[in-house]
């Protein structure tokens, strides 16, 4: 009897229940580790490990394969063909390369951002410590299951992020050789992956064991901040350098011989060409493979010592440090008496400032959007430009304008992603129990503007402060007084309309909000950002000259600011009263029937 056929009930019923199969302890344990790479509270604080999962997997292979589609009537001219009643030549050389560069920059970039993302799970914390060390489970099969799960986590984002991209890419370019094509471009965007990966493997190891634990710990979060800038960077950068890659190649110059990606250009342009290729080809790849080998040696080598390092100092304890400033009391005292005058708000305002100093989670959020919000800044200001065979850096003038209104959005946007992010609830029990669920009108105002008023200071403080920064690289046109005093004025503004827009329809207090009961759609989530920032960025780029042509203008500008402030005020009063208007609703009731008038 085949397997595939249907028994009979009585048939199932005698062989007894399904035995599941036998797994070694080394075996359950690689599973729990590869788990909790998506089972923490950072990368999943909705607990739907699974979902985002493959969420992230077709994610990171999505750009690969929409730009290799995207490729096919690049060389597959066919309008131009029958104008001209003739097959027309493909691409010209310089530009295939480009295209075969930006899949090895990609593969960098991904794999970078994905060990950045996940790298404090990779050694011990202290549920590992408190849980995992008193089982019988000896500690060296404890130490080789993590790496086997690190190993199987980067190769998985690995074959993620490059797989989809090479069904299409033959037919997208048509290359002479099928087979040295694609053992160049497997060979080198995995190369370029796996670097990234070992790299800052490496670089977390050699800090942990030189530093330890506590001292890692202080600027941990500064460095992934700034990690992710500069990987999102060169993503966001990459239309711009392509246009040197022709000089800096062609010259040998030294920032392509130790600029890593160029590495892995060199293993693609080497195996496809063959023998043909340009001879800085074959030292990039070789200066590729022996770079690949001595970052895995020198991470094989860190990080044996960071563990053991880490299991120690979490043993043993960090101890106890002083963390009250001696600026906090008279800073705490001029709060409550200029932006938190009533009891609530002070109460909730200090409640936010405590919590983002106390919870990692929305601290890392934090310094994503930050990373984020600083690569657009970069990307918008800088230019390289050729000249005479030499790249020189340039600032643009517009995209300084631009960059006030971007660095407006990715803080306040920053954070009401943080504020209204669940899985961290125990400080929700005091403010229903006091004020009630949902609390009187009043009450739920001068919660909910508490929170308003701290993200709308952030915001000035980050964009007024970065507008005087760039004043030092702007043009000379930037710096007069009627352009200072007009991006001065974007920098409020935007601050004072973004924190309107994004915390319109918010209902709750700070870091007190639910789980979602449905999975949320988060291609739309990344749509609405896509759409919205290039609106943020165009503002400044028209408004700003408007402002700089006459006084009359600025004080339309202001007007029109005021106005549309006020008008958003009362929107979201009205949303909060109607809000506060429903009955109390217990943990597992929804709101959706008593908005149509109906009752439990």
């Amino acid at each position: 009897m085949s397997e595939q056929e249907v028994l009979p009930l009585k048939v199932q019923a005698e062989r007894g229940p399904a035995q599941e199969p036998q797994r070694s302890q080394f075996s359950r344990l690689v599973r729990h580790f590869l788990a909790r790479f998506f089972n923490h509270e950072t990368a999943s604080p909705d607990g739907d490990a699974k979902a985002r999962l493959v969420l992230v997997a077709v994610a990171a292979g999505l750009p690969g394969f929409i730009v290799a589609m995207y490729l096919w009537p690049v060389y597959h001219p066919f309008i131009l063909s029958l104008q001209k009643h003739a097959p027309v030549a493909g691409p010209p050389y310089w530009l295939r390369v480009n295209h075969h560069f930006f899949f090895v920059v990609y593969s960098f970039v991904a794999m970078g951002i994905v060990t950045v993302f996940e790298w404090d799970m990779f050694f011990p914390d202290l549920l590992d410590l408190f849980v995992l060390t008193t089982l019988p489970i000896p500690a060296r099969r404890l130490f080789l299951a993590r790496i086997a799960a690190i190993a199987i986590l980067i190769a998985g984002f690995l074959f993620d992020a490059n797989i989809f991209a090479p069904l299409v890419l033959p037919a997208a370019i048509d290359p002479p050789s099928l087979f040295r094509f694609l053992a160049g471009h497997l060979l080198a965007v995995a190369g370029s992956g796996l670097f990234a990966a070992v790299l800052l493997l490496a670089l977390q190891g050699t800090l942990l064991s030189v530093f330890g634990e506590r001292i890692f710990r202080r600027f941990s979060l500064a460095l992934q901040g700034l990690l992710i800038t500069v990987l999102l960077m060169l993503l966001l950068l990459f239309p711009v350098l392509s246009g040197t890659v022709p000089v800096l190649l062609q010259s040998g110059s030294v920032f392509a011989r130790f600029f890593p990606p160029f590495w892995f250009l060199g293993v693609y342009q080497r195996l496809m060409e063959g023998p043909s290729a340009l001879p800085i080809y074959t030292q990039l790849a070789q200066t590729g493979c022996l770079a690949l080998l001595l970052a895995t040696g020198v991470a094989a080598l860190a990080y044996p010592i960071a563990y053991l390092r880490r299991v120690r100092q979490l043993s043993i304890g960090t101890g106890a440090h002083a963390t009250r400033s001696w600026m906090a009391p008279p800073l705490h005292a001029a709060i409550n008496a200029t932006l938190v005058q009533r009891p609530v708000q002070r109460a909730v305002f200090h409640f936010i400032s405590e919590t983002l100093l106390r919870v990692q989670r929305y601290r890392i959020y934090l310094v994503l959007c930050g990373g984020v919000g600083l690569s657009i800044v970069t990307a918008t200001i800088l230019r390289l430009a050729v000249v005479q065979n030499h790249i020189r850096a340039e600032v643009s003038s517009d995209g300084i304008r631009a960059a006030v209104g971007i660095m407006a959005f990715w803080t306040v946007a920053g954070l009401r992603m943080a504020f209204v992010s669940p899985g961290n609830r125990q400080g929700s029990w005091v403010f229903h129990s006091v004020h009630g669920k949902p609390a009187p009108f009043q009450t739920a105002m001068d919660q909910l503007l508490a929170a308003k008023t701290w993200a709308l200071v952030w915001g000035l403080i980050i964009s007024l402060g970065g507008s005087m920064a760039l004043r030092v690289i702007a043009p000379p046109e930037l710096r007069t007084f009627g352009a200072t005093a007009s991006q001065l004025l974007v920098a409020v503004g935007m601050s004072v309309l973004l924190t309107d827009i994004f915390f319109l329809n918010v209902k709750t207090v700070a870091f007190t909000g639910e789980r979602a009961r449905e999975q949320p759609n988060f291609a739309i989530a990344a749509l609405k950002y896509i759409a919205f920032v290039p609106v943020v960025a165009w503002l400044p780029l028209v408004a700003e000259p408007w402002m700089e042509a006459g006084t009359g203008h600025f004080v339309l500008a202001v007007a029109a600011i005021a106005a549309t402030h006020l008008a958003l005020c009362r929107q979201h009063r009205a949303i909060i009263r109607e809000h506060s208007s429903l009955p109390g609703l217990e943990d597992d009731e929804e709101d959706f029937p008593l908005k149509l008038g109906l009752r439990y």
